[in-house]
């Protein structure tokens, strides 16, 4: 048990740290911390998240909660289902783009609000530690099947706006974006890579955020005629892009080329972007007439943000978009149409969309090793001591030409850095300067 209680979700190896009786007791937890009456449960494609499923519901019909089974379904699609259907709870069964023997659990509350580690995943683990079990329901719950495709779909399409046909490549890397992307079915002509569903992952890990895992489909768009590339993650939560010439486009530009369709809609409105993201996405939102909100990292923050502020999107910068329309959770699917609604209205291609935003030069994330997160942050703020400082995530401090974010990771003993500046050459010296500060 130890170590699978994270800050985002439940995650661990099948047959190891995470068991069917492991998964029984987190069913019963679950119900116990969060007394509802239905709950919608959907999984991936992993050969166990069968097993998974029939334990976890044991779990929760034992406490009286009747369980809709989604059966095997995209991350996106159980968010929409919790909200949809009215559920007072979701479980999605993945372990996203975590390798083939790994497994675990995505909760949410009603209309798909998260429960993350500060706000639920810790007490369950309590629960499930201490035995600590609600009684028993004097008359258990049932289990029934519900297919939620259909409706996903015409919740999607409605959102189309495609001024001619678009031909896209997308990589589903033998995972959930072969479902999540059955809503756009005869909207975009699509051709697929790796479009065999398998949870062993035979081809490549299914990871957009690295970019090695998007050279069969950079190969793939640059041998034909397409207006973009897309790859999915493991449960399609989250979405990679490629140019129509094969080339990686950075996901904070996702995010401006939706804020800007999304804005001539619902001008004013508020979007967000992580504080990582280049600040062309917030001089795009305030070019368009909205409100740029910066949110910390991580889902559950931005979800919550989101809601606080009635924004109708925010993009991550790990390829996460997400929408107030799909209960303000992400949307792989939804991003995808939104490129292409603006794909096929420009004169231009992607790739000349792109280049203005292109506006300054990012150091990518550098992790680094370090024994106390607390005095790297001491010693950047001696360091910088004339910068606007933001304690939003971490510690970010802006001047003029160049700003830079250092954050501590959730689960490893590493601070990320993320830097930014006008110049290649500032950014170079900068990020070189930061790395000798946080490595000494």
């Amino acid at each position: 048990m130890a170590g699978i209680f994270k800050a985002y979700d439940i995650r661990g190896v099948y047959g190891q740290t995470l068991t069917d009786d492991l998964a029984f007791r987190i069913g019963r937890a679950l119900a116990t911390f969060l007394p509802v009456q239905r709950a919608v449960v959907g999984r991936d494609m992993r050969p166990h998240s069968a097993p998974i499923f029939e334990a976890l519901t044991r779990g929760l019909t034992m406490q009286g909660v009747c369980v809709t089974d989604l059966g095997v379904c995209s991350t996106p699609m159980c968010y929409f289902a919790d909200g949809f259907l009215k559920a007072g709870a979701a479980v999605m069964i993945t372990a996203s783009h975590n390798p083939g023997e790994w497994n675990g659990f995505k909760l949410c509350r009603e209309q798909a609000i998260p429960i993350s580690g500060a706000t639920g995943i810790a007490e369950i683990e309590r629960i499930v530690r201490d035995n600590a079990f609600a009684a028993a329901a004097a008359r258990p719950g049932t289990v029934t099947r519900r297919d939620i495709r259909a409706e996903y779909a015409a919740h999607i399409r409605a959102r189309a706006d495609l001024a001619r046909p678009v031909r896209i490549a997308v990589d589903f890397a033998n995972a959930m974006g072969i479902v999540e992307h059955r809503a756009l079915d005869g909207l975009l002509e699509t051709e697929g890579l790796f479009d065999t569903l398998d949870g062993t992952f035979p081809n490549h890990e299914a990871n957009p955020l690295k970019t090695e895992t998007l050279d069969a489909l950079r190969e793939r768009v640059r041998g034909g005629r397409f207006d973009f590339g897309v790859a999915y993650d493991g449960d399609a939560d989250r979405a990679g892009f490629v140019d129509e010439r094969g080339e990686v486009v950075p996901m904070d530009a996702i995010t401006a080329l939706i804020a800007r369709a999304l804005l001539a809609r619902h001008p004013g409105a508020a979007i967000y972007y992580d504080l990582r993201s280049s600040w062309a996405v917030k001089e795009v939102i305030s070019e368009c007439g909205g409100r740029p909100m910066m949110s910390r990292v991580g889902h559950a923050f931005i979800k919550q943000q989101m809601r606080e502020s009635d924004a109708i999107f925010a993009g991550e910068l790990s390829g996460h978009y997400y929408f107030k329309d799909n209960y303000y959770a992400e949307s792989s699917s939804l991003a995808a149409l939104y490129v292409a609604n603006l794909v096929s209205r420009s004169p231009v291609p992607l790739s000349e969309m792109i280049r203005p935003l292109r506006r300054y030069f990012a150091s990518g994330e550098i992790n680094s090793t370090v024994r106390d997160p607390n005095a790297v942050f001491d010693r950047l703020l001696k360091a910088y001591p004339d910068g606007n400082v933001i304690r939003l995530d971490g510690l970010s401090v802006e001047f003029p030409d160049w700003w830079f974010n250092v954050r501590s990771s959730n689960t490893e003993p590493l601070v990320r850095l993320n830097l930014e500046a006008k110049t290649r050459a500032e950014m170079e010296r900068r990020r070189d300067e930061l790395l000798a500060l946080i490595r000494a």
